[in-house]
């Protein structure tokens, strides 16, 4: 799910990169926020940080004492990507495995479909294995699959998310296949 998020966080512009002129300090708070803000990756409770919106209120500069950088606090609006329980999402497959599938949904890279949440499946070993059913499509590397989320985990030293989903409802399975 897509969340829109107003944070605020400082950003610290190095002596050397502050010059007269409002429109230049500006720049330079922007270019280090989007920096700082790449760089952070996602949180466990704000999921993927995907895009910087608006830059809605720069505060009053402090100079650090022993470095003579600038701290600016800022408060800006921006949208992050984060998984829920129940929620029905489409990835890629990427992986295929005998006990099941790795596929990205969004930002996510490690989204886990087991064998055993793959009802009326079957494993088909090969050069490219996939998975079989006599009613839908098969499920191979490249496929496009419908999911439900049935559980998430934070896994901090990374900075991302890992997911486990099934095929256990309405509409879902492959809404794609690699061989079209």
């Amino acid at each position: 799910m897509f969340l829109k998020v107003q944070l605020a966080w400082n950003v610290i512009i190095a002596a050397e990169n502050l010059k007269p002129g409002s429109l230049m300090l500006q720049r330079a708070i922007l270019i280090r926020l989007l920096s700082d803000f790449a760089a952070k990756k996602a949180t466990k409770d704000l999921g993927y940080f995907l895009a910087v919106t608006t830059l809605d209120k720069i505060g009053e500069g402090k100079v650090r004492q022993h470095t003579g950088d600038v701290l600016f606090p800022v408060v800006f609006s921006s949208v992050t990507f984060k998984m829920f329980k129940g929620e029905v999402l489409e990835g890629t497959v990427h992986k295929v495995l005998k006990h099941g599938v790795f596929m990205r949904i969004g930002p996510i890279e490690n989204a886990y479909l087991s064998s055993s949440k793959m009802p009326g499946y079957e494993y088909v070993l090969g050069e490219n294995p996939y998975f079989m059913n006599q009613k839908m499509p098969k499920i191979a590397k490249d496929v496009k699959v419908r999911v439900v989320v049935i559980g998430t985990k934070w896994m901090e030293a990374e900075r991302e998310f890992q997911a486990l989903v099934g095929l256990e409802g309405d509409y879902l399975g492959p809404i794609s296949t690699s061989d079209m």
